[in-house]
């Protein structure tokens, strides 16, 4: 037996739950507080960037539509993929914009704590950024406790929090708006970063891409969503977690690999600058030096010539 996950489905089953409605209105209005009379009260900034604004915002969208659109419902009752689109939303969209619409002038004055400052070193430590988000992530896909999840509505609201919060201290080394006191991690460090971080998401993707079914309230689901299979259904969400990943991952590593490229072009021009001299008169890089060496070159070989010329003059008049 096929569910009807019609048009009619995707426009009915929205769930608006008032938990839902008021954090995420919550986040979004002590953001617009902070970047707007808060930033004019205390002098933080003398404006806010607009794309900021709409970074952050999209981010705390992206992870709404994720919890009350029909994929809830449908990765909750019919379709393993279809929750890990779910929480592809929850963990890659939507906390790396809200990060990268943070302002840092507004993150600064609360890093002057010092208690807060070493707390929020601790968390956004690379490796603790790594083990955290990671580990959170295996834990609620282990069988008994996924399968838990959907049966526990508490349990699941648990599982989501876990997610934002530890995809944002995982993105924060890469994204961080604040240079000082928790900056983000070198070029070098972002891409290594990056990655390292392919092989977690590999290692589970593939594994429930090969293995066979694992979740039980999906496999006793009498109801087929689009007849998909309880195995098929499971190699696809595993292709989910595994694919789209780790191809952003793949072209955020080639920017950066290309950013540095440009800045090691830039720092050595800048080197070049400095070992030939830059004064009135002086040539300003490489190039212009060899070309001003050329030209010593010939003047000296033409001046050879012509004082050979005299002295075989001299001899002749001998």
């Amino acid at each position: 037996m096929n569910a009807n996950l019609g048009l009619d489905y995707w426009l009915s089953q929205w769930t608006f739950a008032p938990s839902v409605i008021l954090g995420c209105a919550l986040v979004i209005g002590l953001y617009l507080y902070g970047v707007g009379p808060l930033r004019k009260k205390y002098h933080l900034a003398d404006s806010v960037s607009r794309g900021q604004v709409i970074l952050f915002v999209c981010g705390v969208l992206a992870i709404f539509f994720a919890v009350v659109s029909p994929i809830d419902e449908i990765g909750h009752e019919y379709l393993f993929s279809a929750h890990m689109v779910q929480h592809l939303l929850i963990t890659v969209v939507g906390p790396p914009l809200m990060v990268a619409g943070m302002p840092g002038w507004l993150i600064a004055p609360i890093l002057q704590d010092r208690t807060i400052l070493k707390f929020g070193r601790f968390l956004t430590h690379p490796f603790v950024a790594f083990t955290l988000f990671f580990g959170d992530f295996f834990l609620w896909h282990a069988p008994p406790l996924y399968n838990e999840t959907l049966t526990n509505e508490s349990l699941h609201v648990l599982e989501h929090l876990t997610f934002i919060v530890f995809a944002t201290i995982y993105w924060w080394p890469l994204l961080s708006p604040v240079k000082e006191g928790l900056p983000r991690l070198s070029i070098g460090g972002q891409i290594l970063y990056l990655f390292l971080s392919g092989m977690p998401t590999m290692l589970l993707g593939a594994g429930l891409t090969f293995m066979q079914p694992l979740y039980a309230p999906y496999i006793k689901q009498p109801v087929r969503a689009w007849g998909f299979s309880p195995a098929f259904d499971q190699q696809l969400g595993g292709l989910v977690m595994w694919v789209p990943g780790n191809i952003l991952n793949i072209i955020v590593m080639s920017i950066l690999f290309l950013r540095w490229l440009q800045l090691q072009d830039q720092k050595q021009k800048e080197e070049d600058k400095r070992f030939y001299g830059v004064s009135e008169g002086g040539p300003a890089s490489l190039a212009e030096a060899e070309e001003d060496e050329e030209i010593i070159t010939v003047l000296t070989n033409t001046e050879g010539e012509v004082v050979d010329e005299e002295i075989k003059g001299r001899e002749r008049s001998l």
